[in-house]
């Protein structure tokens, strides 16, 4: 059967106002990257999310101020960081580079982020850092975790790519930690025309760094010089951090993706909103089917970038349930984020052991519905009636299928 519902990769329909944005800002700005529209949006980032100004800086993808976090941990040999076993690659694989060793925390089956507990159980002696993913949207219990990271004295990174204006105790996820990343990939609440990053630093010696990081090195000369020229237009030099060397990179985002992600920041609450109240009413609509077990949080703790399920019935009934709405229905929902530590990638380096039961658990009866902003109501009511005709059907099937295998086991 024809796709009627992909699960698609592009979240978001510009509106006219930000169509224009973009179009001025090709048209004025000068240069093309590193200029004003890349200090209006880090500018407006950081009032949004209520940290000092001069502390968020833009970067090419999520992945790339990961790639700086991983930096500024400054890992030496041995040491380990904290980070969930159920999360999107890009979340750890920049910390190995950098010489973490990771050590894999469950998830809360319910919620499906870490915890403090997930993460004191894992902590050692050589732990030096804890990244927290706030997984499809949700925030983690930030008060708790930075309560135990500040006992420890341990770094602190918050993975906020897909949690953007989601918020606990009235603090914006992203705010809480010593470092925190954004993701405006094409899949995302705010999207800047197909990727796009933003990383925090709260420590203000680093932030200082993050420019020369972030830019091959460059910085300006120190002394007067009396010829603009001389020796050339700048300077190139070392980033350093309390007597470390970090290597520059070139992770710029453009300035017409900047200035398309300072005017989406007027309406990323609404977005946030307006798919809040679709998965709640998707949720509610499907309360009386117990083979789905959704996270209902109807709260700005939950911006909904995702809309996934637990299959409570197992592994097979969610194959025939995914199976069946793409092959009848036309819906294709998917399964995402395998526990890391059962990639080949991990599994080659040597991390392939993890004691994450609820992970497993997880991500082996999950379910993802197509859940992109610019999804019609139209749309939404079909998957929701197709689903539970589905259900429905297998239901009965499952129920009998079970009866029988039961009453064949009873029979001499």
């Amino acid at each position: 059967m024809e796709r009627r519902i992909p699960f698609s990769g592009r979240s978001i329909d510009y509106t006219e106002e930000e169509i224009a944005c973009v179009v001025s800002a090709m048209r004025t700005a000068d240069p093309l990257t590193q200029g004003r529209y890349m200090r209006e949006f880090e500018e407006k980032f950081a009032n949004y999310q209520g940290v000092p100004s001069g502390t968020c800086f833009t970067t090419c993808n999520g992945c790339a101020a990961l790639e700086m976090s991983a930096q500024l941990c400054r890992f030496q040999p041995g040491d380990e960081f904290v980070i969930p076993s159920h999360t999107f690659t890009a979340s750890c694989y920049p910390f190995i580079k950098k010489g973490g060793t990771p050590v894999w925390a469950d998830i809360d089956l319910a919620t499906r982020v870490v915890t403090r507990e997930s993460i004191e159980r894992v902590l050692t002696k050589k732990t030096k850092a804890v990244v927290v993913v706030h997984l499809y949207g949700y925030v983690a219990d930030m008060p708790a975790i930075v309560a135990l990271c500040r006992e420890r004295n341990l770094l602190l990174i918050e993975d906020a790519a897909q949690a953007i204006g989601s918020e606990v105790d009235g603090k914006k996820a992203g705010s809480f930690g010593d470092i925190s990343i954004f993701s405006f990939h094409s899949h995302k609440n705010l999207t800047t025309l197909g990727e796009g990053g933003m990383i925090f630093v709260r420590d203000p010696k680093a932030a200082e760094l993050i420019p020369m990081l972030r830019h091959n090195g460059h910085c300006a000369y120190t002394y007067p010089r009396e010829d603009y020229w001389k020796p050339a237009m700048g300077n190139v030099d070392l980033p350093e951090l309390d007597g470390t060397r970090l290597m520059p990179n070139n992770l710029c985002l453009g300035e017409i993706e900047c200035a398309l992600g300072a005017k989406m920041l007027e309406r990323i609450d609404t977005i946030n909103a307006e798919k809040r109240a679709r998965a709640i009413a998707f949720i509610d609509a499907l309360a009386d089917c117990p083979e789905l077990e959704f996270h209902r949080v109807d709260s700005r703790r939950h911006n909904y970038h995702l809309l996934v399920a637990r299959v409570t019935e197992g592994p097979d009934f969610r194959d025939r349930l995914l199976r069946a709405l793409h092959d009848e229905k036309g819906i294709q929902c998917v399964v995402q984020y395998i526990p890391l530590n059962r990639y080949d990638f991990y599994k080659k380096l040597g991390f392939a052991q993890a004691n994450c039961p609820n992970a497993d658990t997880f991500f082996d009866s999950m379910i993802s519905f197509p859940f992109h902003h610019r999804l019609g109501e139209d749309d939404v009511q079909y998957m929701l009636e197709a689903t539970r005709d589905i259900l429905r059907r297998l239901r009965t099937a499952w129920k009998s299928a079970v009866s029988l295998s039961r009453h064949s086991k009873s029979t001499p």
